[in-house]
């Protein structure tokens, strides 16, 4: 639709109900895992992905089938929502879903790190962001980083990449690029939201994505033992850290699992605390926080039922729904046991 004129949120936000009820839950999830790839893909067309399914059929298989699967369904469901969408209520979901953007760029830069082929980088993409199919082309066509960064020189991420990339030639680590990536895009999701009632909560949201997103990567780097300076790797924007907090907490595991559980997140976060605390899983802990991220939104729009927060935390729930399907059939075709997929879902 249009980012002009008023907004229509009732719409919007009774449609979007109507297809998070659609989601998987914990008893398909525990079917899925008991599954072989193609059950697993009859499953899903008898299960809402139908018309992926049949479309992609004649040309993939396997894994490979469900993975573009997924990837359609999730960027036809993200452009059914935008189409819906009028006025300030498209703005607000336009600039969140460009997070499939930012997503997208890391995904070639792993890729081109990796020397990973074209086509199987291709796979993992998710074409729900702002990048039209030019340019993911001109993406997929770029063999080194450096030429990944010609082709994003004119988006918010050309001039960032290029300043990480001196730290990235000297360490060899990717790091410092994906963090740019990563504080280019909440630096754009978080200027000029507006001071409404209902934009502020959603600004709440966003805060406590930054933050959550501050707190693990802090515990990445407290764990990895480098020698990197944690300030560096600061998203702007949340409440929990400042950039000298971060930098000193980061050093001290004990010390910043104290300070989240102090923090106005510890309800919040304390399942994943808990995790991290008896496993020493640092995966794990993601998958809680992630978990954590959904609930937390799912929360706030009760607060304003009608605002862009419940569209918000059906985007998060879908994603959710999409990660759990490809964590499933790529354990599976690892042979992996059941209990040890399970463990790789985010369920809340």
């Amino acid at each position: 639709m249009s980012s002009t004129g008023s907004s229509n949120p009732e719409y919007v936000v009774a449609r979007v109900r109507a297809r998070r009820g659609g989601l998987y839950g914990d008893e398909e999830y525990r079917k899925l895992v008991r599954m072989s790839p193609g059950e697993i893909t009859r499953f899903m067309e008898e299960s809402g992905y139908e018309a992926e399914i049949n479309a992609l059929g004649a040309r993939h298989r396997g894994v490979d089938l469900i993975e573009f699967a997924l990837n359609r369904n999730l960027a036809k469901q993200f452009d059914s929502i935008l189409d819906w969408s009028e006025g300030r209520l498209y703005d607000l979901i336009a600039r969140y879903l460009r997070k499939f953007d930012a997503w997208n760029v890391k995904t070639v830069i792993r890729g081109v790190y990796t020397d990973t082929d074209s086509a199987d980088i291709e796979t993992d993409l998710i074409r729900a962001g702002e990048f039209d199919d030019r340019r993911i082309r001109r993406l997929l066509e770029a063999d080194t980083i450096d030429a990944v960064i010609d082709v994003l020189g004119d988006t918010v991420y050309g001039d960032p990449l290029r300043e990480a990339y001196a730290e990235y030639e000297e360490t060899g680590v990717l790091v410092p690029l994906e963090n740019a990536v990563d504080m280019a895009f909440y630096e754009r999701l978080l200027t000029g939201l507006g001071t409404d009632g209902p934009t502020r909560q959603y600004e709440r949201f966003l805060k406590a994505e930054v933050d959550f997103r501050n707190a693990t990567n802090a515990l990445r780097l407290a764990r990895s033992g480098a020698d990197i300076d944690p300030a560096e790797y600061f998203i702007e924007g949340g409440t929990l850290f400042t950039r000298s907090t971060l930098a000193r907490l980061a050093r001290n595991v004990d010390e910043l699992v104290d300070h989240i559980a102090e923090s106005e997140y510890g309800d919040d976060l304390g399942p994943a605390l808990r995790t991290l605390e008896e496993s020493s899983s640092l995966i794990e802990f993601e998958h809680a926080v992630d978990g954590a991220l959904l609930a937390y939104g799912d929360r706030l729009g009760v607060v304003h039922p009608v605002s862009v927060t419940p569209v918000i935390s059906y985007i998060l729930a879908k994603e959710r729904e999409v990660e759990n399907i490809r964590a499933i059939a790529r354990g599976t075709e690892a042979g992996l046991s059941a209990d040890e997929i399970e463990s790789e879902l985010v369920i809340t």
